[in-house]
């Protein structure tokens, strides 16, 4: 077994929260920067960041995970990463289907630019990223699982978007056996009140610009060689499901 240090929780300039210099590349880059093995892109509702994203990550000898952060219907925040790029991409487009259409105002809301690896723009999505769609929280996880992928509730110990915050409860219903906290210093107190001894816990910076992410601090173990990424992705997900 070797150890991965992580951040499976970073938005890029496609997310309309997320700062402009927070580019595939500069996050690639960040990432190596502070000692990150594994970085996972995970836009809101989208990852049309994420060929821009592995391109630039293998430049950089870090290992790519493509991902979304999905609203639910009820407004909940989930976490969904997939073993390939390529089953990353055909979930976008089902999402993309499923999402409230409203117009994005940049002025307002911030801008939400596709990049290439060189950090050129290429494009924009015209409706707003950060709405909810019409994917209710039960059926989420068999959806992305018939796409290769896993999920998991993100910042559960926030109040904003977090599905203690809106449900009350950790449902059993459907059952997740990966849960994600913003904060490390809140599993002691979270795990006693929402019994999280038998799930995986990963801790993730939801970072929207480059001087939060992650530092080299949490880390999962993995059989996989590092010097095959597709592995790595693999086990990663096979793990957190």
């Amino acid at each position: 077994m070797e150890r991965f240090y992580y951040d499976l929780h970073v938005h890029s300039c496609l997310s309309p929260c997320a700062e402009n210099d927070n580019t595939p590349s500069s996050i690639a880059g960040m990432g190596a920067v502070i000692g990150l093995d594994i970085v996972a892109l995970t836009d809101h509702n989208t990852t049309k960041n994420c060929p821009a994203f592995f391109k630039a990550a293998e430049a950089y000898n870090v290992i790519p995970i493509a991902g979304m952060e999905l609203t639910t219907s009820e407004d909940i925040h989930v976490i969904c990463l997939f073993p390939t790029l390529d089953k990353a991409m055909k979930f976008d487009g089902l999402v993309s289907e499923r999402l409230m259409k409203i117009k994005n105002r940049p002025e307002i809301f911030g801008d939400q630019l596709i990049l290439d690896e060189e950090d050129k723009v290429i494009g924009s999505v015209d409706n707003l990223l950060s709405v909810a769609t019409d994917i209710s929280i039960e059926a989420l996880p068999e959806l992305v699982d018939s796409f290769g992928g896993v999920c998991y509730p993100a910042h559960i110990d926030r109040e904003s978007n977090g599905i203690i915050a809106i449900l009350g409860t950790l449902p059993s219903h459907p059952g997740f056996n990966t849960v994600e906290l913003n904060r490390a210093e809140s599993y002691d107190s979270y795990s006693e009140r929402f019994s999280l001894s038998d799930k995986t816990v990963v801790f993730n910076s939801d970072s929207h610009s480059l001087g939060v992410m992650n530092e080299r601090e949490h880390y999962i173990e993995l059989v996989a060689d590092r010097s095959n990424p597709d592995a790595v992705a693999k086990e990663l997900i096979e793990r957190l499901r």
